[in-house]
């Protein structure tokens, strides 16, 4: 693999010990890159920080970490007493248990990376594990420091190699209970849910990341050449949210796989439309 690893240590199963090397699975540096600039003079700007009472620029070398004890009271924590009570790293991802793949609650991940033989004498134990996993349909839970915090790990097959997953740790992940606690109770009118389950069956597919679109970065990237030629920037227009009385319609439009974009006239605009057929003057039959 071209990129540089991360990390180097090794997977321990019981008495099962694979060197292995991680690298980034995922990363953000091709996207467009913005900074912050002085209006007046184009100069880009740069962070100081400065204290909040003598409103001082603070050097580097003045700058420590603190906890707040009580308003405007920290105690200070110094580089090296923080590196001290940090656990020391041993490099090894020890396997706690297994569980299979359907077991695994989502909102707990937080970043992917790659898991690779860290050499070829690895090369055998790496597989053994890989095709172990994936014949059983499970994946391991180990635990590690990684980047100077014990981290829980989830390692799944993926392909030819590993992906190890850093997991949020419980008090970390907001209860979805509380989260969603207010959403009312409501009744789905069973023709609705007839028109729903037709869309979801109509659209189905498979996940395919190449089809994603950063329209976001896409609208950046086009706002900053637009800006650059000089072109008038037309402002992205919001879709309308549907409203209750319309999503029946709404649905039956999607399902019937016809565009909304012709609005239907509202109620005062279909009374003044029958009062103007009916002052019209009908022609005579011939």
């Amino acid at each position: 693999m071209a990129a540089r690893a991360v990390w180097k240590g090794a997977i321990k199963i019981a008495e099962i010990v694979c060197p292995v090397a991680m690298y980034t699975a995922a990363t953000t540096s091709d996207r467009i890159s913005l900074h912050l600039v002085n209006r007046k003079s184009g100069n880009r700007l740069r962070r100081v920080y400065m204290d909040e009472k003598t409103k001082k620029p603070v050097d580097t070398e003045d700058q420590v970490k603190g906890y707040e004890v009580q308003e405007g009271s920290y105690v200070i924590l110094e580089p090296e007493e923080i590196a001290s009570a940090v656990p020391d790293s041993n490099k090894v991802l020890t396997v706690d248990n297994f569980i299979t793949c359907s077991q695994i609650e989502t909102t707990f991940f937080d970043r992917p990376y790659y898991l690779l033989p860290a050499n070829d004498a690895a090369e055998e134990a790496f597989v053994l594990v890989r095709e172990a996993l994936k014949k059983t349909k499970a994946a391991a839970i180990a635990h590690t420091v990684l980047f100077r915090r014990m981290r829980p790990v989830l390692i799944r097959a993926h392909g030819k190699g590993l992906i190890a997953t850093t997991l949020n740790f419980d008090y970390e992940v907001r209860s979805a209970k509380q989260a969603f606690k207010d959403i009312a109770n409501k009744k789905i009118d069973p023709e609705m849910m007839e028109f729903a389950q037709h869309i979801l069956t109509k659209k189905s597919g498979k996940f395919d990341p190449g089809k994603f679109d950063d329209r976001y970065e896409e609208a950046l990237t086009e706002l900053v050449r637009a800006k650059i030629e000089g072109r008038k920037i037309i402002p992205f227009k919001k879709p309308e949210p549907t409203k209750p009385n319309d999503l029946l319609e709404a649905l039956r439009m999607s399902a019937e796989g016809k565009s909304a974009t012709a609005k239907k006239p509202s109620k005062s605009q279909a009374t003044k439309k029958r009062a103007t057929e009916k002052a019209r003057p009908r022609r005579k039959a011939s």
